[in-house]
């Protein structure tokens, strides 16, 4: 079944008449089911923790719409609290953490090996999903790529120019060197855990690597995610890996060469033949609808939907949006972009 897999054959590099399709955050807020869910739970990390709800929320948009493949629901600064880190979410403003600030704060955070006991429970969802997934639909597992993930614990939140690691970076670049190592460790580990568990398909998400430019795009996006992907391809070589370098501009360009990713998720901060144009001549490429448009619906929507599709008709296509969709979607528009994909 899994040689039947659309996600799957995309990845291998097979061209499709029909591109598989799933999205980003497609599990959320936007979702009447998944809001009394996470009710249910009580808090969002509460939710994360939860093998049995978090499988639910996770099947959820599998059961109403149909997509090509599921990706697990959990959050990228679980590898945080779990290296030590205190992490929390404020209702309506997103996570907080314990500040990452120098060269102390990295005696507070444990080894990389001693991860898997927090995060047992994510494998556990995993192992859920396996059983409980159909047998046509993918399971993707992630993890935030190691900048990402270091722009939280040293700003302790989102930042809109993550200038708190910029800072840091240029001040004390033994320091953050060390977190970004400490980082890249602890996500070998968890992605390779989840890929024991059942996950077929992996996700980097580096949602800021857009901020990094020239040489430090080179060292912190290219250089942490290929290490990454080697290790895993070392120990799991049929699994396949999708990066994210979001907003990476012309670095998406030879970034899956440079990587050794199956597979680039683009943004909609570029067009699809540019993509098709820079990108996809390596491979296979994922997206790139603007989430804008699961909010406003109409034409507009259908027409870019299909714009996309026929842009990267001639190579590996997996259809998702640019970024995740938001929870101010109509889920209607979801079932709308689904019909306007398939035909």
């Amino acid at each position: 079944m899994a040689e039947q897999k659309t996600i799957l054959k995309a990845l291998a590099g097979e061209t499709q008449a029909v591109p598989p399709v799933w999205m980003m955050r497609q599990a959320g807020r936007y979702l009447p089911e998944y809001r009394a869910t996470r009710a249910k739970a009580g808090d969002f990390l509460s939710l994360c923790y939860n093998p049995e709800l978090a499988a639910e929320v996770t099947l959820q948009p599998i059961r109403r719409y149909g997509f090509d493949a599921a990706i697990l629901f959990a959050d990228i600064l679980l590898v945080p609290q779990a290296l030590g880190a205190d992490l929390w979410f404020v209702t309506g403003e997103g996570p907080r953490l314990s500040t990452f600030t120098g060269s102390d704060d990295l005696g507070k955070l444990g080894p990389a090996d001693d991860i898997h006991e927090t995060l047992s429970s994510i494998y556990e969802t995993v192992n859920i999903l396996t059983r409980e997934l159909p047998k046509e639909t993918t399971l993707i597992g992630f993890a935030g790529a190691p900048w990402t993930v270091a722009t939280y614990m040293i700003a302790g939140r989102g930042t809109p120019d993550q200038g708190p690691a910029h800072k840091l970076m240029q001040e004390d670049i033994a320091t953050f060197e060390a977190l970004l190592d400490k980082i890249t460790e602890a996500t070998i580990l968890y992605l390779s855990a989840q890929i024991d568990a059942g996950a077929e398909v992996i996700k980097l998400f580096d949602s800021w690597a857009g901020s990094l430019q020239g040489d430090t795009f080179a060292k912190y996006a290219v250089a942490p995610t290929k290490r990454i992907i080697a290790a895993l391809k070392e120990k799991h070589p049929n699994t396949p890996i999708i990066a994210f370098p979001r907003e990476a501009g012309d670095g998406y360009i030879g970034f899956a060469k440079a990587t050794g990713a199956d597979c680039v998720a683009l943004d909609n901060s570029v067009t699809p033949e540019w993509g098709a144009k820079h990108v996809q001549v390596d491979g296979c490429v994922q997206g790139n609808l603007a989430s804008r448009h699961m909010v406003s619906g109409g034409q507009a929507l259908i027409d870019e939907t299909k714009q996309i599709v026929k842009a990267f008709g001639n190579g590996p296509h997996i259809f998702n949006l640019g970024h995740g969709i938001t929870p101010d979607a109509d889920p209607d528009n979801v079932q709308v972009m689904l019909d306007a994909i398939r035909g």
